[in-house]
């Protein structure tokens, strides 16, 4: 944002090029946290036309612009490295064929070693294991390794307390999809919206008004996001 030198007001930048890679995520999470509220049906909810258009500008910017695709993928394998939930977000392995042999590789690379992080094929790995699971988040060469481990951490910390700290295969798979909502509340196309867990879990908790969660997912959802209110407050 600029100021108009004569009027003393601020001024909007013009063009989305202007704008630096966290406005762009903001942005971006503004447009979308908007979207999702106006789905719902809430009364007079507009979006201004300055940031819709914006929006759109950056989402077709970061197209192009592969700064902004700040997570090149996000999976989650057993303990034999086979494949449990596994989402990319460029083509940089296009083909399933070619997405199992890089799962295989980075699972046989990175199983047996304590390290928290590899460079692997030219990409930088994060990753994580709890009880029979690995969680591995993958950014390029030159993504901040801390940003990649953020987002890690709020995958496990968001899965722990959906699941009540039983982040193992059998659970997990009994409640897929709150793992496919809480991944999109921290990541849209390839873009870090929320590194929060407990905000997280929350937005899980309301989105399962909207989604055909099982019973039991959306009773655990919503308990565990009334414990960590309590808490909360009790601090």
């Amino acid at each position: 944002m600029q100021t108009d030198s004569a009027a003393g007001q601020p001024t909007h930048c013009s063009t989305s090029a202007e704008l630096s890679k966290m406005d762009a995520v903001l942005l971006c999470s503004v447009r979308d946290r908007l979207s999702y509220f106006t789905t719902r049906g809430l009364p007079n909810l507009s979006v201004p036309s300055h940031l819709h258009n914006g929006a759109a500008d950056i989402r077709q910017q970061s197209e192009k612009d592969p700064s902004l695709y700040t997570v090149k993928a996000v999976l989650i394998l057993d303990n034999d490295g086979e494949r449990l939930f596994a989402k990319y977000y460029d083509e940089t392995y296009p083909t399933v064929k070619e997405q199992k042999a890089f799962e295989k590789n980075i699972f046989n690379k990175t199983h047996r070693t304590d390290s928290e992080i590899a460079l692997l094929e030219g990409l930088t790995v994060v990753y994580k294991s709890s009880i029979d699971l690995y969680f591995y988040v993958i950014g390029s060469s030159h993504e901040n390794e801390l940003m990649l481990m953020a987002v890690l951490n709020c995958l496990f910390d968001s899965l722990s307390q959906m699941l009540r700290k039983n982040v193992e295969k059998r659970t997990l798979l009994e409640n897929m999809e709150g793992l496919f909502l809480a991944v999109d509340e921290i990541i849209d196309g390839g873009v870090i919206l929320e590194s929060d867990p407990q905000q997280v879990v929350h937005r899980v908790a309301l989105r399962g008004d909207d989604v055909p969660l099982t019973e039991q997912t959306v009773s655990q959802v919503l308990q565990s996001a009334k414990e960590q209110i309590k808490w909360s407050l009790l601090r």
